[in-house]
């Protein structure tokens, strides 16, 4: 299987156009924008990964870290998030400890997402601790 960063796009044609490489620079900040977005969930990594990936190395490895770092811990915010809001609903005052769960979730994410981006921009790639590493 090739690398995503020597890959081949289509036009709406059917054509083949070939991917156009990330500079050095912009594989850098590619890669330091995909960290940064851990602040806002799994949806900015995600979008990187799959449209920034491919033209370049760094960009790939790094979008690929935060990703999977930010996947499972979104998705259990917005549960929390649903959860509290329901209870709501239901009771006034029962969802506060699901939504302070989730806020605490974010912070996590927050605080990660920091450091990682601090790392990646000055030029070194960054493993977050316990990340599952779903996507390969």
């Amino acid at each position: 299987m090739s690398h995503p960063a020597n890959q081949k796009n289509q036009n709406n044609q059917g054509n083949v156009v070939p991917v156009v490489p990330l500079t050095p620079s912009e594989d850098k900040q590619w890669a330091f924008m995909s960290h940064c977005g851990g602040i806002l969930g799994c949806v900015p990594s995600l979008l990187i990964y799959k449209f920034m990936a491919p033209r370049g190395r760094f960009t790939a490895q790094e979008s690929k870290e935060a990703l999977n770092f930010t996947l499972i811990p979104t998705l259990v915010a917005v549960l929390l998030n649903i959860v509290a809001f329901i209870l709501q609903m239901i009771k006034p005052g029962s969802g506060t400890p699901f939504s302070l769960l989730a806020l605490l979730i974010w912070a996590l994410l927050t605080v990660f997402a920091i450091i990682g981006a601090v790392r990646v921009n000055n030029g070194q790639p960054y493993r977050y601790p316990m990340n599952p590493r779903l996507i390969k």
